[in-house]
C-alpha cells in the first residue's frame, strides 16, 4: 500500500520517498564511507535501480547504509543496448541512479554517452553533488583555486604525455591531473621537463587513512619519487600556473638560505627572507633551512 508522507510526497511500498522519473548523478566517497550527503543516501535508496560502475565496488557502500536497491552494471565498455535500457527505464517513470566506483560520475568515470542521450531524448537530468577528488586535492593544495583546468589521467606513454605538458605549458590556470600510483615518478620527470620548476602537491589516498600532501617544485619531487620508487594508492597532482618568472631550483634556495646565515640571520629569519625573495610558500622554505642548520 502506497501512503502519503508529511511533506505531501508518495512513499514506495519499500518506505522511501518516491522519486521523479530521471537520470540521478550521485557522488559517492572517494575513501571515508561517511563522506556521502543524506540527500545522496535518500536517492539511492529510493531509485528504483542503481547503475554501477562496478557492482561489486558499490555493494560496500550499499551495505554499509543498509541500502537494497537493485544494481546493473554500466560502465566505458557497456554497449548501446545497455544504455538504451536504462533510459528506456526512466522513460517509462523510473528513477535511475548513476553511480561511480569513487566521487562524483563523468569526472574521469563512465557516463558521459549516457547523460548526453538521456538529455537528448528531454528526459530529466538530476545532479546529486558530492565527494570530488579533484576538488578536494585542489582546496587543499595551496595553489590559486580562481582558474584551474582538470586534465584528466596522463597517457601512459612518455612522448603522448610530453605532448601534453607541450599543449597546456602556457595555459594560464591551475592544472589538474589524475595518474597511476606506479607511472608518479616518470610522468613527474615529463612535467618538470615540460612545465619547469614550477611548484606542484602530489595529494595521495584522499580522506584515507593515509593520506598525504606532498608539495615542492617539479625537478624536486621528481628526485624525491625516483629516488624512493612509487607510493602505493590514488594519486592527484595539482600544479601551479606559470609565473612571470620560474620558481628557483631547490639547489638555488639552499645558496640564498646559505648566504643568509653567513649574514648572521637565524633559521627563522633566514627562511622569512629566502621566502620574501622567493615567493615560495614560508613553511617550505623553513623545513629546508632546518635541515640545513642541522636541527
Amino acid at each position: 500500500m502506497v501512503k502519503d508522507d508529511p511533506s505531501g510526497r508518495e512513499k514506495s511500498s519499500g518506505g522511501e520517498p518516491s522519486l521523479p522519473p530521471g537520470l540521478y548523478i550521485v557522488a559517492t566517497p572517494i575513501g571515508n564511507l561517511r563522506d556521502i550527503t543524506l540527500r545522496a543516501l535518500d536517492v539511492l535508496k529510493a531509485a528504483d535501480v542503481i547503475a554501477c560502475e562496478d557492482t561489486r565496488t558499490s555493494r560496500t557502500l550499499l551495505s554499509h547504509y543498509g541500502i537494497n536497491t537493485a544494481t546493473v552494471p554500466y560502465h566505458d565498455h557497456s554497449d548501446s543496448r545497455r544504455r538504451d535500457a536504462l533510459l528506456d527505464r526512466v522513460a517509462a517513470g523510473e528513477a535511475v541512479a548513476l553511480v561511480s566506483d569513487a566521487g562524483t560520475p563523468l569526472i574521469s568515470d563512465p557516463g558521459f554517452k549516457l547523460v548526453r542521450e538521456a538529455r537528448e531524448k528531454g528526459l530529466r537530468v538530476e545532479p546529486v553533488p558530492g565527494a570530488s577528488s579533484v576538488l578536494a586535492a585542489l582546496c587543499a593544495s595551496g595553489s590559486p583555486t580562481d582558474r584551474f583546468l582538470f586534465a584528466g589521467f596522463l597517457p601512459t606513454k612518455t612522448k603522448a604525455r610530453r605532448e601534453v605538458f607541450a599543449e597546456l605549458g602556457a595555459t594560464r590556470a591551475t592544472l589538474v591531473f589524475m595518474e597511476s600510483a606506479k607511472r608518479l615518478p616518470s610522468s613527474l620527470a615529463d612535467m618538470a621537463a615540460g612545465l619547469g620548476n614550477r611548484r606542484a602537491v602530489v595529494a595521495r589516498e584522499i580522506t584515507k587513512l593515509h593520506e598525504t600532501f606532498r608539495d615542492g617544485l617539479l625537478p624536486d619531487l621528481a628526485a624525491a619519487y625516483a629516488e624512493e620508487g612509487p607510493p602505493r594508492g590514488e594519486v592527484v597532482i595539482v600544479v601551479d600556473p606559470p609565473g612571470e618568472a620560474e620558481a628557483p631550483s631547490g639547489e638555488a634556495v639552499d645558496a640564498l638560505l646559505q648566504e643568509a646565515f653567513a649574514a648572521g640571520d637565524s633559521t627563522r629569519d633566514a627562511a622569512d627572507r629566502v621566502a620574501a625573495e622567493t615567493g615560495l610558500p614560508r613553511r617550505q622554505v623553513y623545513q629546508r633551512a632546518l635541515a640545513l642548520s642541522g636541527r
